[in-house]
């Protein structure tokens, strides 16, 4: 008989240790990194966080974590598309703005923030 403990052989009080340590750290973890977790817009405009404006772009209502690297983002890639829209339809840039902007305050939620030019209301 062979007197090395094999690993597989662990004693309960050895398993439920392990697992206890291992839930631990793995629930440290879930916990230390939420923060590291992209924001959904939906959920940034079903709070509050964020809300369209008339200029077709997002704005920020209440400075939450992540909220402004997620409006910066957002109106970076409206930004890009509303250029690219006016080159191929031959207007100017503040044109498809405003044709922007009238369309995303009508598919905003009602509940959800807007802003008209005379600060924030809900829809």
């Amino acid at each position: 008989m062979d007197n090395k403990m094999s690993i597989n052989r662990l004693a309960p009080q050895q398993w439920a240790s392990s697992l206890i340590a291992l839930f631990t750290v793995l629930i440290l973890s879930l916990v230390l990194t939420a923060p590291a977790f992209a924001l959904d817009l939906d959920a940034a405009k079903d709070n509050g966080w964020v809300g369209e404006r008339y200029t077709g772009y997002l704005g920020v209502v209440k400075p939450e974590s992540g909220v402004k690297a997620l409006v910066d983002d957002v109106n970076q890639k409206r930004t890009q598309v509303y250029k690219d829209l006016a080159a191929k339809n031959g207007i100017t840039l503040e044109e498809v703005e405003k044709i922007a902007g009238k369309k995303v305050i009508e598919k905003t939620k009602p509940g959800n923030l807007i802003d008209l030019g005379n600060g924030w209301l809900k829809k």
